[in-house]
């Protein structure tokens, strides 16, 4: 455990200042089109959501009207976004769920919003540290999963069990923004395919494992 917090505590140090102002890369005004953007976001590229959001919130911005909208009609604005059936269904239930339940307000704890329809905790974790600013966790996308094995952050295979290990080894205060580091790494730097190794801002320290 040792060598590995020596080794966050570099990361974080150096992507601090590659990174100074982290932020989520999909476009929202409130907790509910947060909420919206990254269930749209499953198995979809942030570049896609924000240009699909747009309309989607002109018509629909809150949760009543969502609530209120034909479910063909949501899945039409949506379907660009891959599985839109399935995601429109559970936007529609959602939305219901906080107008009927929450007085149309998104919830702002963990227990409340992984019972909502499509929000597992990746999502809530996002949606806690972004719109409520709470450090529930990590949110562990494939960026985050494939990365932290890759730098040597633990051994582990599943979102669970990765972002236990990052709990572990970060500070609560850095888990909003960290979050957003390590995604920022994996799309800039440590590509998949490709990574770019020769310039990326942790390389003297990552262990660069497969």
């Amino acid at each position: 455990m040792a060598s590995r917090k020596k080794l966050a505590s570099l990361t974080l140090e150096a992507l601090k200042e590659a990174y100074p102002t982290p932020a989520c890369a999909l476009h929202y005004d409130t907790p509910f089109q947060l909420l919206v953007a990254v269930v749209l976001s499953a198995q979809c590229t942030d570049v896609r959501v924000n240009l699909t959001t747009p309309a989607l919130f002109a018509k629909f911005p809150t949760p009543k009207e969502f609530a209120q909208a034909p479910l063909e009609e949501i899945e039409n604005l949506v379907k660009s976004c891959g599985f839109y059936r399935t995601k429109a269904e559970n936007l529609s239930k959602t939305a219901k769920i906080l107008v009927e339940k929450y007085d149309g307000e998104v919830p702002n704890t963990m227990e409340e919003l992984v019972k909502l329809p499509g929000v597992g905790r990746k999502t809530a974790n996002c949606i806690l540290g972004n719109a409520f600013r709470i450090a529930s966790g990590f949110v562990v996308d494939t960026h985050v999963l494939r990365l932290s094995r890759k730098i040597g952050f633990t051994d582990e295979t599943t979102p669970e069990q990765v972002e236990k290990a990052l709990i572990l080894l970060f500070p609560k205060d850095e888990w909003i923004d960290m979050s957003h580091r390590l995604i920022y790494l994996g799309r800039e730097y440590c590509v998949a395919r490709r990574p770019r190794c020769e310039s990326c801002p942790i390389s003297s320290f990552c262990l660069k494992r497969q």
